[in-house]
């Protein structure tokens, strides 16, 4: 098996509020410490009811403040609504705050939708098609500051930040491997074209003084319980939630239902096509884990689970890296 990681979205279930959701991501962090999860990582979205990460590196400095070990990170930050020099400061604290455990997933969606993009830029006159440039900017600006550089980032230049991009499309390949930096794609919600990113990155990847060799991450969904039925119940939060964020209706994580209970092997089932998911008990879940990792030759999973109960959501967690070792 390949390291595990987490990606979390501060989740704010069906009557709960985001004070409760943070306690929780914390709490959720603290154990997958514990479990030698390798990264703890959250990730931007705005004007979504249901997840409460917006502040991410707000959020990021709360987790760092509860562990002690686990690596923390953003998965990521959406380059389009911040200036390079925010976003290097911003994690130039995390890594004066947490040497060694910081990192950086830059991506370049808004993570929101038309109204909020415009909402946080005041502008939507920003290209996505610079988001490279962007990338070098915030790379450029963690490099030591040299005499006479007329904007420097305090704290920030001279630091140790990873950097990784985000993607889930042939452009973020391309750009990760240009610039021979670690790639992560977003094949827990949009895997239509993974193997395509992956065997571009692979492809065309450039060794460079952060990376020698391609290193590829993949976002899967995790639901795991005691039993193969069980967790299909557990599942039907995320399945709900998943198809009225599709239908443009985001709402907050509900319970699961039975209504919303499916089989995620059915291949005539089209949700099931649309994002990469491992359901069941740990047995399951291992087989599933392992047949995914042969095909893709991942170096890393990074999983999300979207469960209604927090005990439950913990011991998916926990049975999902007993399947992994």
């Amino acid at each position: 098996m390949v390291p595990l990681s987490i990606l979390d979205l501060a989740p704010i279930v069906e009557g709960g509020t985001a004070g409760q959701s943070f306690h929780n991501t914390l709490d959720l962090a603290q154990h997958a410490e514990r479990w030698r999860y390798n990264r703890f990582w959250l990730a931007e979205h705005h004007n979504m009811p249901g997840i409460a990460s917006a502040a991410t590196a707000v959020l990021l400095a709360y987790v760092g403040a509860g562990t002690k070990t686990i690596r923390i990170g953003a998965g990521g930050i959406m380059l389009p609504n911040h200036a390079p020099l925010q976003v290097a400061e911003q994690f130039g604290t995390l890594a004066s705050l947490y040497p060694g455990r910081v990192d950086l997933g830059l991506g370049r969606a808004p993570g929101t939708d038309h109204a909020a993009a415009l909402a946080l830029r005041r502008t939507l006159q920003s290209n996505p098609d610079e988001f490279p440039k962007d990338v070098i900017e915030v790379m450029a600006f963690f490099r030591e500051a040299q005499p006479g550089q007329a904007v420097r980032s305090v704290p920030g230049a001279g630091l140790d930040v990873p950097i990784w991009i985000l993607g889930s499309s042939l452009f973020g390949a391309q750009v990760a491997a240009g610039l021979g930096l670690p790639f992560s794609f977003a094949s827990h919600f949009a895997p239509a074209l993974l193997h395509d990113a992956i065997a571009l990155y692979r492809h065309r990847f450039t060794p460079s003084e952060f990376l020698q060799r391609p290193y590829v991450m993949l976002g899967v969904n995790v639901v795991a319980a005691e039993t193969d039925g069980e967790a299909r119940f557990l599942a039907s939060s995320g399945r709900q939630s998943f198809a009225s964020l599709r239908a443009g209706r985001p709402m907050q994580l509900p319970p699961p239902s039975q209504e919303w209970e499916r089989d995620p092997t059915d291949a005539n089932d089209p949700t099931n096509q649309t994002r990469v998911s491992f359901v069941g008990a740990a047995a399951t879940v291992r087989e599933q884990m392992q047949a995914f990792i042969d095909k893709t030759q991942a170096d890393e999973l990074i999983v999300v689970s979207h469960i209604y109960d927090h005990a439950a959501r913990l011991r998916s967690y926990e049975f999902a890296m007993r399947a992994s070792t």
